[in-house]
């Protein structure tokens, strides 16, 4: 595979990966979110959810420096092996940034108004794209 084709291919990842993270929330509140209940379950699961945000961090700073490993492979024999542990670490990242969104999901049965989930879930779509490849990188 081409540098081009991988680039293309992780692209074509982050795209799923936007999906797959904001369809439960779209898809819950669809289906379960014409119901007016209050619950005292919102709040917390409201402030979890920010919480939540900060376990990107340590995984930010491991695809950091996955990124800074892949470019100094980049036109070396290490170059294949670089490129799939920065997959690997992105995978792993791509779980902490999609938290805020999944709890957003489920607060929907606790009744969460909808201010609350969009930030949530707009909150996930931005640590998302902290994970997209950057251009100088190939």
């Amino acid at each position: 595979m081409t540098r081009a084709d991988v680039r293309k291919r992780l692209g074509l990842l982050w795209w799923r990966q936007l999906a797959l993270t904001l369809a439960p929330v779209f898809i819950v509140n669809l289906l379960f979110g014409a119901g007016k209940t209050v619950s005292v379950l919102a709040m917390p699961l409201f402030v979890g959810g920010l919480a939540s945000m900060f376990v990107s961090l340590p995984l930010f700073s491991a695809f950091k420096r996955g990124l800074i490993a892949t470019e100094q492979a980049l036109d070396t024999p290490e170059e294949p092996a670089a490129w799939l542990d920065l997959a690997a670490r992105r995978r792993q990242a791509f779980l902490g940034a999609g938290l805020p969104a999944w709890i957003a999901a489920i607060a929907v049965f606790a009744g969460l108004e909808a201010i609350p989930l969009i930030l949530l879930a707009v909150s996930s779509v931005v640590l998302l794209a902290l994970y997209r490849i950057p251009r100088q990188l190939g």
